[in-house]
């Protein structure tokens, strides 16, 4: 009777450790797969999550009476403009003529030949400070052109003058003047213009001309107003009207009033977010026989529920000083695909119509009690809280779990990793000793076989 070993000494094949390994690699593979499907399930819910803070997003920014309020301005552009603060301006309208423009005192200087050339002299400038005082600029050889005496000028920002040095454009022979002009208009800031005092100049340096500074001049309503600059912020209340030019006798209108259209695109932006909500939760739900479920949200409790709850935010009466009313009635209605539809043209007839009651209806209103009652956009609000609140919200829940999942299957993934590189270390060792083994008994068996004189297989001969 013989033993037989195979081409190797264990007689196994060569990449049977591979083989081995291969199969426990099977489980891991498993694992891989579920864990694409979870993760393109969280994918899905990450995208329902920005959708529904998309709406989030419009609600925190107008779901305030104030700040879902917009107004709007009609005027002569060409004469004044006009920027409202809706917060504290109201609907009117002003009658208004601007008699005259806030003026600053300013001067101008005898001419010289060239800007950067002419000598000037060597001296000093006084100015009389507000506070009484006197400060002296002192002007050497070295700064004794216009341009240098501008700059020495404009050098120093407390004394609330600018120089420019310009061309008059007389085409005569001495077009470089300058001039000094006070930064502030009005009665208020009439000045005295510097005292200037320089010798051995080339031509003389003096002040030829001067403009005193006064206020504007408007009417309101029939009613003679001054103010002391061209941008006036205290005239009617919540509104800066910024003088343009004066037109004398040409009385014009400023007419406030409320921006229906910037409100009714508010609420067509939430609608739009809403429907982004919407349009995923029907796409999930649009399922076939050849539909994975295990890879998508569709049949999910989770939208189901959100559904619902969007349906019921968009139902739910609302108390108006007109009594209960719905979004309904300014034109907000579900159509046969399940998608909220916006009628703005009802919503601008019935904005225009009341106002109050709409931004009741969407909003809701202080009550005497000093309460509040809920409007359409709280609701919404209350609902896609619920919905984001973390950890437990509708959808934040889901996402967790999902998270959770995948999760879970890494640490799993990771002990099964480690067992299978433990396994395939011991493995190669033990086959390593057994060839070793094999190999001792064949040289063993050689070594007897020799001893007898056989030709034969030494290994063959024991037993």
């Amino acid at each position: 009777m013989s033993i037989s070993f195979g081409s190797i000494n264990t007689g196994l094949p060569k990449d049977i450790v591979k083989q081995i390994i291969s199969a426990e690699q099977i489980p891991v593979q498993n694992m891989e797969k579920q864990k694409s499907k979870i993760q393109e399930k969280k994918t899905l819910v990450d995208q329902l999550v920005k959708l529904v803070e998309d709406v989030r997003g419009n609600l925190t920014l107008n779901a305030s009476a104030r700040s879902l309020r917009e107004l709007k301005v009609d005027t002569n552009d060409d004469i004044v403009g006009v920027a409202i603060d809706k917060n504290r301006a109201v609907p009117g309208a002003y009658q208004v003529e601007v008699m005259a423009l806030a003026q600053k005192s300013s001067a101008m200087s005898s001419g010289f030949a060239d800007k950067d050339e002419s000598y000037v002299g060597v001296g000093f400038i006084q100015y009389s400070l507000p506070n009484g005082e006197t400060k002296d600029i002192y002007v050497d050889s070295d700064n004794s052109s216009l341009s240098a005496i501008s700059k020495l000028i404009n050098k120093d920002t407390s004394l609330g003058v600018t120089a420019n040095v310009i061309n008059d454009g007389s085409g005569s022979d001495t077009p470089w003047r300058l001039i000094l002009s006070l930064n502030k208009t009005g009665d208020d800031a009439a000045v005295d213009f510097p005292y200037f005092y320089f010798v051995d100049g080339e031509d003389d340096f003096q002040l030829e001309f001067q403009r005193e500074a006064h206020d504007a001049k408007v009417k309101l309503d029939g009613f003679e107003i001054e103010a002391p600059e061209n941008k006036i912020t205290d005239l009617i209340p919540g509104v800066t009207i910024d003088l343009k030019k004066a037109k004398p006798g040409e009385e014009f209108t400023i007419k406030i009033s409320e921006d229906v259209q910037a409100v009714g695109a508010k609420v067509s932006d939430l609608v739009t977010k809403i429907n982004g909500v919407l349009s995923f939760i029907k796409q999930q739900n649009t399922m076939d026989e050849k539909t994975d479920t295990s890879r998508t949200l569709g049949g999910d409790i989770m939208l189901q529920s959100l559904e619902s709850r969007i349906h019921s935010a968009v139902f739910k009466d609302v108390l108006t000083d007109k009594g209960y009313l719905r979004a309904g009635d300014l034109g907000l209605s579900f159509n046969r695909n399940g998608a909220l539809e916006f009628d703005d043209k009802k919503f601008a007839a019935k904005i225009t119509e009341d106002y109050n009651t709409v931004t009741q209806i969407l909003t809701g209103t202080f009550t005497e009690e000093g309460g509040k009652t809920e409007g359409f956009m709280d609701n919404l609000s209350a609902m896609v809280g619920t919905a984001l609140r973390v950890p437990d919200g509708l959808v934040q829940s889901r996402k967790k779990t999902l998270q959770s999942n995948i999760e879970q299957i890494d640490r799993r993934i990771t002990q099964k990793q480690k067992y299978i590189e433990e396994k395939e270390k011991n493995l190669k060792d033990k086959f390593a000793r057994l060839e070793g083994t094999i190999s001792r008994i064949r040289s063993q068996g050689a070594g007897v076989a020799a001893m007898g004189g056989s030709g034969g297989d030494p290994v063959q001969q024991l037993g």
